[in-house]
C-alpha cells in the first residue's frame, strides 16, 4: 500500500506547521476564530469583519499560510496515488508549495490592482475578502482530511475525487455568496466579469495544470 511504502515525515512536519498556523491564530484571534467558524453556513462572519479588512490581516495571513501547505500536500498526495509514485521528493514537493502561494499572491495583488484601476476598491475589498474567507475554511477543513488520507484511510482515487468535489462545494457556496452580494454590479458589468471569470479564476488553474503536465513530460 502507498502508506506503508512512502516516509510520511516530511508531510508530518507540514502538517504540524499548518496546525500551529491555525493555533496562533485561534489563540491570538479567539473571538474572531470562532466566528470563522461559522463562516459556511451563516454569514455573520462576513457582515462583521469585512469593515474591519486591512491590506495585511494577520488572521487572514495565518489561516493562509495553512491554506498553502494543505492545498500542496493533498495536490502532492493526489500526484502520488494518481500516478502510482512510491518516491517522495522534498525538492518537487517543495514547488508545490512555492507554485501554489506564488499563484494566490500574484492574483490577489493584480484583483486588488484592478479595483484600483476602476477605483472599486471597496467592492473587490469586500469580494477578495470573502472569496479568501471560504479559501480559508476549505484549509482549515483540509487539515485533517490530509491526516486521514496519511495516516487513516488509504489514499485512492476515489477517495481524491470526493475530496475534490468537497472542496469544488465549499469554493461554489464561496462565489454564490459574492455573487449575491453584488448581483446589480454584476449584471451592470456581465463582460467585464465574464473576463474577469476567464482571466483570474479560470487562468490560474491552467497555467498550474499545465506546469504540472510539463513537469511529468
Amino acid at each position: 500500500m502507498l502508506r506503508e511504502v512512502i516516509s510520511y515525515e516530511w508531510f508530518t512536519i507540514f502538517l504540524v506547521l499548518g496546525l500551529i498556523f491555525i493555533t496562533i491564530a485561534k489563540v491570538t484571534f479567539t473571538n474572531r476564530f470562532i466566528d470563522f467558524l461559522g463562516v459556511f453556513g451563516n454569514s455573520k462572519y462576513l457582515k462583521i469583519y469585512t469593515k474591519e479588512q486591512k491590506f495585511i490581516d494577520v488572521f487572514d495571513g495565518l489561516l493562509f499560510l495553512n491554506l498553502v501547505i494543505s492545498i500542496s500536500v493533498f495536490s502532492y498526495l493526489s500526484y502520488l496515488t494518481l500516478e502510482a509514485t512510491k518516491t517522495f521528493e522534498l525538492a518537487v514537493f517543495l514547488k508545490f508549495i512555492f507554485g501554489v502561494g506564488t499563484l494566490s499572491l500574484i492574483k490577489i495583488l493584480i484583483e486588488r490592482l484592478i479595483g484600483s484601476v476602476f477605483e472599486i476598491d471597496k467592492i473587490i475589498d469586500a469580494y477578495l475578502f470573502q472569496k479568501i474567507s471560504y479559501k480559508n475554511f476549505a484549509g482549515l477543513i483540509l487539515l485533517p482530511i490530509n491526516a486521514l488520507l496519511l495516516y487513516t484511510l488509504q489514499p485512492s482515487k476515489i477517495l481524491i475525487i470526493a475530496v475534490i468535489l468537497l472542496l469544488i462545494v465549499i469554493s461554489v457556496v464561496g462565489f454564490i455568496t459574492s455573487f449575491k452580494n453584488h448581483q446589480k454590479t454584476v449584471i451592470n458589468n456581465i463582460f467585464y466579469f465574464i473576463l474577469y471569470l476567464c482571466t483570474l479564476e479560470i487562468g490560474p488553474y491552467l497555467i498550474l495544470y499545465k506546469i504540472i503536465v510539463e513537469y511529468k513530460a
